[in-house]
Order: structure tokens, then C-alpha cells, then sequence
């Protein structure tokens, strides 16, 4: 019996998802978007293959994994530098590297950084929910995180690898700088909280993951003591728990929530590759 062609996990590392760029309109029901923290990035490994851009990848974050193709075909892996080796060949982050079936493909650790994206020619054929078949780490649909031993379909080539020889990915800075839009509960904290959200660093926290970036630094003091009834949370927006430390919400986000929002960061995407300890400084339209 012949079996279709698949990626074999060998090694999933500390946590691999399937990303594609997710499942849009659907937050009246409770359910997030999800998808790649940094959609450019998966879009680009999906052209480096000749894949559709919306075609599913992997998402891999700081440990690396070990993968095994089951038929030729072409990989591609963008995000942070990585080491990457097909077999005994090394290849390059943001170029594609047409393999053997058989091949065993590592992908080493964050060099810098925290997220690499793979894409397979082909993508990654798990079955769509609600029309993706993104991970969403918070609700639980889509494909559970990579185990060791999971054996992914992969779809037919649609087109082919990209004529490039490299694309280069930038190295992430040591401080982030993000445009914040004050509100919609700005008014509920004291004119200090806002002073201090504009003009003191933050940094990013261990426990931070794809729900959101926890901050550490200065709290940011309420002017309203009160409870506040769950309201719509939507991606970037930075909303302040009880211990006045800021949390700002990425693509796993959930839909509603009852802590009040001071803002919303217009692109959170720089956050995929904040590791903890970065530095982060907000500033306003104004400002």
C-alpha cells in the first residue's frame, strides 16, 4: 500500500504549530483569527515553494524540530536565522532547497530572535476548520501542537520554487517601538498610567506565548475602581489585569475579556520575534 506524501515529526521541539493565515470573520462566535504571528513571513516561505500565500506551514518557535519528507520536494524557511541541513547539505534561511524523498530536514534553534516559519511545496494538508487549518493554541482548533512521531499530509505542487538565490530576513531589534491608539477605556486610569505607558520602557516576560506579550514595569494606576462587563478584544489590543502590568493580545487571542483596555498597538507582528527581555516603548499618534 502506498502512502501519501507526508512530513514526518522526528523532533517536534518546544512548540510547532501548523499556521496558515487564519480564519477571518468569525470573532461574533467567539473565535479568534489566529494564524502566523508574522504573516509576511510565512507569505514569503509559501512564494520561495510556488505556494498559494494562504497556503498552511509550520510555525516553529526557538528550539528547532526534526522533520523527514516522504517525497521530493522543495522547503523553504523564513523568520529568524536558523541553521538548516537537509541531510548532509546545509542550506540558508529564506532560500529554497529542493530535497530527496527520504530526506531528514533539522531546523536548529533561534539564532536570534524566536520564530522560523517551513513551507513545503505543496502546504500542509491537515483538514481546514471553519476554512483554516491554523493552530489556535487558546480555543484548541485546528491541529494539536507537533508531537513526536505525527505524520502531516502534504497537498500536490501548484507552481513552482521561486527564481530567487536569497532573500534576506533582518535581525530583530533590541527595542521595540509600537504605535499605541489610545482607548476605548482609557479614561478608566489616571492621567499618571498614561504618562507612564508612553514614556517608560517596558520589557517582555517569560510567560509571554502566542495569547499575548506580558509586559513588566511601571503599573499603570485605575481611575475607575469598578468591574467592567466582558467586552470585544481584537488583535493588539493591550489590555491591563489587575496587577497594572500591561498584556498585549497576538493571534491567539481571546474574544472578549473583562480587564479594561488602555489601547491598541496598530502592529503587533514585531512581537513575534521578541524574546524575553526585550525591550518595548510605546508611542501615540500624537506623541
Amino acid at each position: 500500500m502506498t502512502h501519501p506524501a507526508a512530513v514526518e515529526v522526528l523532533r517536534a521541539g518546544a512548540l510547532t504549530t501548523v499556521q496558515d493565515l487564519g480564519r477571518p470573520g468569525w470573532a461574533h462566535l467567539g473565535v479568534p483569527r489566529s494564524g502566523a504571528l508574522d504573516p509576511a513571513a510565512l507569505r514569503l516561505a509559501n512564494r520561495l515553494v510556488g505556494n498559494p500565500e494562504h497556503a498552511a506551514g509550520l510555525e516553529i518557535t526557538l528550539s528547532g524540530c526534526t522533520l523527514r519528507l516522504t517525497r521530493a520536494t522543495t522547503v523553504a524557511v523564513t523568520g529568524t536565522e536558523v541553521s538548516v541541513q537537509a541531510g548532509v547539505r546545509p542550506g540558508d534561511t529564506g532560500r529554497p532547497l529542493s530535497v530527496p524523498a527520504g530526506t531528514v530536514l533539522r531546523i536548529g534553534p533561534a539564532r536570534r530572535g524566536v520564530r522560523s516559519w517551513l513551507a513545503v511545496a505543496g502546504g500542509i494538508d491537515v483538514p481546514p476548520v471553519l476554512g483554516s487549518r491554523a493552530t489556535d493554541t487558546l480555543s484548541g482548533l485546528g491541529p494539536s501542537p507537533l508531537r513526536d512521531g505525527d505524520r502531516l499530509p502534504l497537498g500536490e505542487p501548484l507552481g513552482t520554487p521561486a527564481p530567487v538565490d536569497l532573500t534576506v530576513c533582518s535581525a530583530p531589534p533590541p527595542e521595540l517601538h509600537l504605535m499605541l491608539r489610545p482607548g476605548p477605556r482609557d479614561d478608566w486610569f489616571t492621567p499618571t498610567a498614561l504618562d507612564r505607558l508612553f514614556g517608560t520602557a517596558y520589557t517582555v516576560s517569560p510567560v509571554s506565548n502566542r495569547v499575548g506579550a506580558r509586559l513588566a514595569g511601571a503599573t499603570l494606576p485605575r481611575a475607575v475602581t469598578g468591574e467592567l462587563p466582558s467586552e470585544g478584544i481584537v488583535l493588539g489590543a493591550v489590555q491591563v489585569p489587575a496587577d497594572g502590568q500591561p498584556l498585549i493580545f497576538l493571534a491567539d487571542h481571546p474574544t472578549t475579556g473583562g480587564y479594561p483596555v488602555i489601547g491598541v498597538v496598530t502592529d503587533v507582528t514585531p512581537l513575534a520575534q521578541a524574546r524575553p527581555g526585550t525591550t518595548v516603548r510605546f508611542h501615540g499618534p500624537q506623541r
